[in-house]
């Protein structure tokens, strides 16, 4: 299921599209400021926002420049009355993926919506391969040297984040918010549990240990 975050100050507003996308079978998170949106759109993973461009507290253009900042390219779709080219370029700089003008059809906003999933589905991969490791993210399958790989949910959900973020150092923190979405402070020794599963089985396969320890911070992947 997609998960969509509406980030609308106008409650009327975000009521209708929670009601319509819910009934469209998909998962619906609100916000109805700039700074609670962005607070929610940096510490969960979502499949599109819908942004108003007038916020209180912080400005959709302005959260959306954060958003980028912070190298989330989820795409964005301003909801807006404005509607000068001017003001629609100055949108799509800011890091918005598309724009579309109040009032508006939700059937035309259904199919910006499908159009915005398609086009990031075409451009993820669909293998990871590091090291005769190779992940078939379509098929959440992993083999070693052409052996399937027999891993738990959180075991390949593990893997994959740190192949994906390969030579860059994954804190702790990074972990727990973007494998187990865990956004407060908690025990990360469940981490080293995961970790040191996922090394048994993949040593098991004659392979090289591929998951370094980074002491005090965290783990990387090397090329």
């Amino acid at each position: 299921m997609h998960k969509i975050l509406i980030i609308e100050d106008e409650k009327g507003i975000s009521e209708f599209l929670t009601e319509g996308l819910s009934e469209e079978n998909y998962a619906v998170d609100t916000a109805f400021d700039g700074v609670s949106g962005l607070q929610k759109a940096l510490q969960n993973t979502y499949d599109i926002i819908l942004m108003d461009w007038m916020l209180p507290g912080l400005q959709g253009i302005e959260v959306t420049k954060k958003i980028r900042d912070a190298d989330i390219q989820t795409p964005i779709i301003f909801l807006t009355a404005k509607d000068t080219v001017q003001d629609t370029i100055m949108g799509l700089r800011s890091g918005a993926n598309d724009y579309l003008k109040k009032p508006f059809s939700f059937e035309e906003l259904l199919e910006r919506i499908k159009v915005q999933l398609r086009n990031t589905l075409e451009e993820q991969p669909t293998f990871l391969e590091h090291q005769g490791i190779k992940i078939d993210l379509q098929k959440r399958e992993c083999r070693v040297n052409e052996k399937k790989l027999h891993l738990t949910q959180k075991e390949y959900d593990l893997l994959v984040f740190l192949c994906q973020n390969k030579n860059k150092v994954c804190t702790r923190d990074d972990i727990l918010n973007k494998v187990w979405n865990i956004h407060f402070e908690y025990d990360s020794g469940v981490i080293d549990v995961y970790i040191n599963s996922l090394r048994k089985k993949i040593k098991a396969e004659k392979h090289n240990n591929i998951i370094e320890t980074v002491r005090g911070v965290g783990y990387i992947v090397k090329d």
